[in-house]
């Protein structure tokens, strides 16, 4: 018969074993350490023996090292609650689920890692259908204290006598926890529809697909780790990619992978995908959507092809006592002559030089020819004008080797603009992208227009560097630093805008534009996908342009796989029942979660006058952080949330985030305050997705502020 209680007797059960765990972690660590220090005194030793041994012994100090830092940059993760979970099998046997795999001295299991295939029943096992699994124990520690545990009885009858089944409510214990500035990770509590994501294969395309809160992140982040652990040989060397909506989410999710042992995975957003570009500056809608537009690309490319505004408009030279000449319609044909040969214009200097020597040499030759005179020779002519320290100065500032920034602030010259785009665009258009660019700065849909720059204008020819000086630098890099070490971070010895990630994930994908898609898409030409979305939370206004770019990055033999996700465990009902109302005409029933938490808390939604809007908002907000122990996210229109900045410096505090919308976008908080709903609404290309979007970030507590009396019907 089940015993339905003793619960302080089944925590001190699982402390002792967790008590053996970390010792052995200890053990483990101290012989890593050791051998490390092993292959130090290795490499010392071998700087006076023989050549031959030199190199032999300092490959021994390299795998030596290689191998120790590896134990111990994944023993020295964060393991707060490195074992999780217990399994006990229909046949007796007993399993430890947690975040890494340890073996005590005699090589016995104490903890099954949860990525390895052993431990796939802690998540994938039901009542209906058990996997030989009688008794699931979720674990719950702080630091290295057990503090409770939650059973699950899948196969009732058949556990042994004197099992005790504790508790009921470990997933919701967790999300019922108060937010902070990371995301945590979730091995504790995986559920059976999102680990069969984490674990599918790594080939291909892998669609993750659901509403807000069904975990989709968190889900593509513990896929990462999963294939890390399988794939390592394969994802480790080449590297994964992790790419974001903005930079507060990924500094969001900058220790779900860390926490989990893996340190080596790059997070980006996409504002900061290329290297070496700072977007700082908002877009109106209808710029961005102009600039994220496939016609962005036509007109790039007349932009590079089009004469530098400061560019001379003609060459005058003399050669023999004539004076040559070059005019402006001349030095135009020249230029899309240079530019019809397909060559990049940054690696065409050399060829435009030719072309105007050429144009010279025939002007010159047609002067003899009409004045009797001797023609003149071709090659030696072409030789002398193009030694002279004149004509140098003058192609570099014609055929000017050009930055992507360069060219996108030409671009914010109305007159330059208007010639470039011709009627391909209506006079409207061309004013608010010149008034965009014409900005000190750039924004996040200017990087994606950069980086396509960048391809399209080429890098300029460098310079070749001493091959002494080469070789020098390989072999003190070698001497100094271990194989390990220079493993330790491979992202700051790849080079700029490096391109064969083995594996990218995408998360909040179905906001990307064509052009971001193009950007994306360089980074993994050779890589396996995992991209994360929701259409109902799109804020890209032409969804079938976007898909046309998206299946372009993974191009045309992609295979795909799609799992969607169905439960909403951020919100409580109340306040996911208030978010659907908004999206009613622009969603199906079927693309909306199910929450599954009732908290008994209905949002508040407001109707304050204008004038009284700045105190109500300062006093919501102190109402809020009193009423919540975690975050508390003001949420507001792009163009207000200066405004809200400034009148909540009286109420500064450090679980206070003010964010507009689409900054919003896959955070949470525990409280939030939106300002003004309508306000979201206009301003987006996409209607009521993005107030969606930011009615969904809170957990526990909604208020709503709105000078309509109307909102939400």
């Amino acid at each position: 018969m089940t015993q339905y209680s003793g619960r302080d007797a089944e925590i001190a059960l699982e402390q002792k074993h967790v008590d053996v765990v970390y010792a052995r972690v200890e053990q483990m660590r101290a012989e890593a350490a050791a051998m490390r220090d092993r292959g130090d005194e290795l490499a010392h030793g071998a700087r006076n023996e023989a050549v031959f041994e030199q190199a032999s012994m300092l490959f021994e100090r390299d795998v030596m090292v290689r191998h120790a830092n590896q134990i111990l940059r994944v023993l020295d993760a964060e393991h707060e609650g490195l074992v999780f979970g217990r399994l006990d099998s229909v046949d007796g046997e007993t399993m430890h689920v947690g975040r890494l795999g340890v073996r005590d001295e005699h090589f016995d299991n104490l903890v099954t890692d949860w990525r390895a295939p052993a431990a796939a029943p802690f998540y994938q096992a039901t009542a209906e259908q058990p996997m030989d699994v009688v008794r699931r124990r979720v674990i719950r520690s702080s630091g290295q204290s057990v503090v409770d545990i939650d059973d699950d009885l899948l196969m009732p009858g058949q556990e042994p006598p004197g099992m005790t089944v504790v508790g009921d409510g470990a997933l919701m214990a967790a999300l019922n926890r108060s937010r902070g500035d990371t995301m945590r990770d979730i091995v504790a509590t995986i559920q059976k529809e999102q680990d069969v994501a984490i674990r599918a294969p790594w080939r291909g395309v892998t669609e993750i697909t659901g509403g807000p809160g069904t975990g989709k992140t968190a889900v593509a982040l513990h896929r990462v780790a999963y294939l890390l652990y399988s794939e390592r040989k394969r994802m480790g060397g080449a590297g994964v990619l992790v790419i974001g909506p903005s930079t507060a989410f990924t500094s969001y999710i900058s220790r779900v992978l860390p926490s989990m042992g893996e340190d080596t995975v790059e997070l980006r957003s996409l504002a900061d995908v290329p290297d070496g570009i700072e977007a700082t500056l908002p877009d109106l809608a209808r710029a961005a959507a102009l600039k994220g537009s496939l016609r962005m690309r036509r007109l790039l490319k007349r932009a590079i092809r089009a004469a530098p505004i400061d560019a001379p408009k003609q060459l005058r030279i003399t050669y023999r006592g004539e004076v040559l000449t070059l005019d402006a319609r001349e030095l135009a044909a020249i230029r899309r002559a240079v530019h019809a040969t397909g060559r990049p214009p940054n690696r065409s200097r050399v060829d435009a030089a030719l072309a105007v020597l050429e144009a010279l040499w025939r002007k010159a030759d047609g002067y003899a020819v009409e004045g009797g005179t001797a023609r003149p020779d071709r090659d030696s002519m072409i030789t002398e004008l193009g030694d002279r320290i004149e004509f140098h100065r003058w192609l570099v500032t014609w055929w000017l080797v050009r930055t992507p920034e360069q060219v996108l602030r030409d671009m914010g010259d109305r007159a330059a603009l208007t010639e470039i785009v011709g009627r391909t665009m209506p006079k409207a258009d061309v004013d608010v992208l010149a008034d965009s660019w014409a900005r000190d700065g750039f924004s996040v849909a200017d990087v994606a227009l950069l980086d396509e720059l960048r391809i399209l204008l080429g890098e300029p020819p460098k310079r070749r560097r001493r091959r002494a000086d080469a070789v020098d630098a390989v072999i003190a890099n070698a001497e100094l630093r271990t194989w390990a070490e220079r493993q330790e971070r491979p992202a700051r010895h790849r080079p700029d805008n490096y391109d064969e990630y083995s594996h990218v994930v995408v998360d909040e994908a179905q906001d990307l534009s064509p052009m971001q898609w193009r950007m994306v898409g360089r980074r993994g030409r050779y890589a396996s996908w995992t991209v994360v979305g929701d259409p109902v939370q799109s804020s890209w206004p032409d969804p079938a342009e976007a898909e046309a770019a998206r299946q372009a990055a993974f191009g045309p033999n992609a295979t795909y796989r799609r799992f969607t996700l169905r439960t909403n465990y951020r919100n409580s009902s109340e306040i996911f029942a208030l978010a659907a109302k908004v999206v009613r005409n622009v969603a199906t029933p079927d693309q909306l979660p199910d929450a599954v938490r009732e908290s008994g808390i209905e949002p508040s939604v407001r109707v304050v006058a204008a004038e009284s809007l700045r105190s109500t908002v300062v006093a919501a907000t102190v109402e809020m952080l009193s009423e919540v122990d975690g975050t508390v996210g003001v949420i507001g229109a792009t163009a207000r949330t200066p405004e809200l900045i400034s009148w909540l410096a009286e109420a500064d505090h450090d679980r206070l985030r003010v964010v507009d919308g689409l900054t919003a976008k896959g955070l949470e908080y525990d409280g939030v305050v939106l300002v003004e709903p309508d306000e979201l609404v206009t301003e987006s290309s996409t209607g009521p997705r993005t107030l969606y979007v930011a009615l969904t970030r809170a957990t526990a507590r909604l208020t709503v502020l709105t000078t309509n009396p109307a909102w939400p019907d």
